[in-house]
């Protein structure tokens, strides 16, 4: 009998990777669930009070629909099997139905910054998705962790993550960049404004000040923004037209083609900085530069999926 393996997804970008990760692991059998947790958490998500999350709303649609188009086999919550292995991009919740397994945790982009909160959760003992992604890799419930670069190990070895447990593979995903040099994206030569979703999370974020500072780096450049799939467009529409008027502002598609089409690009600090990094943008975040460029992700041709899966093997 082959042995099984329970791959977690969470966001579209999520699935993908475990997607991708599976695809490297034909002898073995893969199923796969949407994120999911246990007691209050999973009570509140199954009643749609976290649909904002990753663990519903569209999010959930996303990644259902994803798993059914490629005919994935699906087993939600890991109830149907019993498994040999998970691999995951997420501990934020390690649901207790696979603490006693191996967990191979898969680093999916980029975290949020080391914030208030995420002092307040770590020295309280709180739970750890209270500090959102800051507190990724906290859990140390997984055999291995992989990552996208030597900084991002160095990042997490500062956080107290044992440096034995960490493996640098890249990250699917954010490993072959150089391969969206080529699109059919219209525009050239702009500076890219990348948005956030700070304010729909309950976080500030002065979105003022934000568009002024993608202009102040434009400096008379052309300037587009692409606002966040999860932030309420209306209202980010209606601040760009009333605070940078004549820029062109994109509500959807992918925002890869617009990041390797741009001059520059400035964001916050979400994944997209890992995309801009990996092609050799110049990037103006929140992050501080010297940082940032530690962090570009390893390009190493789209073989970051084959790494992770052989560290899988090793425990199967």
């Amino acid at each position: 009998m082959r042995k099984k393996i329970l791959l977690i997804g969470g966001s579209l970008n999520q699935t993908k990777m475990m997607h991708q990760v599976a695809v490297q692991l034909p002898e073995f059998e893969c199923w796969f669930s949407p994120y999911f947790g246990d007691g209050l958490v999973q009570a509140a998500a199954e009643k749609g009070l976290l649909d904002f999350s990753i663990f519903g709303g569209k999010h959930m649609r996303a990644t259902q629909a994803f798993l059914k188009t490629n005919n994935l086999q699906v087993d939600y919550k890991g109830q149907r099997n019993r498994y040999d292995l998970v691999v995951t991009c997420s501990d934020l919740i390690v649901p207790r139905n696979i603490r006693h397994l191996p967990i191979v945790l898969v680093q999916e982009g980029m975290m949020t910054p080391e914030n208030i909160v995420y002092h307040i959760v770590r020295r309280l003992g709180l739970p750890r998705y209270l500090g959102n992604t800051s507190m990724t890799g906290l859990s140390h419930a997984y055999v291995k962790f992989c990552v996208a670069s030597e900084g991002f190990k160095a990042l997490f070895v500062r956080k107290g993550i044992a440096p034995e447990k960490i493996e640098v593979t890249g990250i699917p995903n954010f490993d072959n960049l150089g391969a969206i040099a080529a699109n059919d994206f219209p525009h050239r030569d702009f500076v890219l404004g990348a948005t956030s979703c700070l304010r729909e999370s309950g976080q500030f974020e002065n979105r003022r000040a934000f568009i002024r500072k993608v202009l102040d780096v434009a400096a008379g450049q052309p300037v587009i923004f692409k606002l966040h799939p999860n932030e309420n467009h209306r209202r980010a529409s209606q601040e760009i037209a009333r605070f940078a008027p004549g820029s062109l502002v994109f509500a959807n598609g992918s925002i890869d083609p617009m990041i390797a089409n741009c001059s520059a690009m400035v964001t916050k600090f979400s994944s997209v900085l890992l995309v801009a990094l990996g092609m050799g943008k110049p990037v103006y975040s929140d992050i501080e530069p010297e940082l940032a460029e530690t962090l570009r992700p390893l390009q190493n041709g789209g073989t970051s999926a084959g790494r992770i899966a052989d560290i899988c093997r090793t425990f199967l």
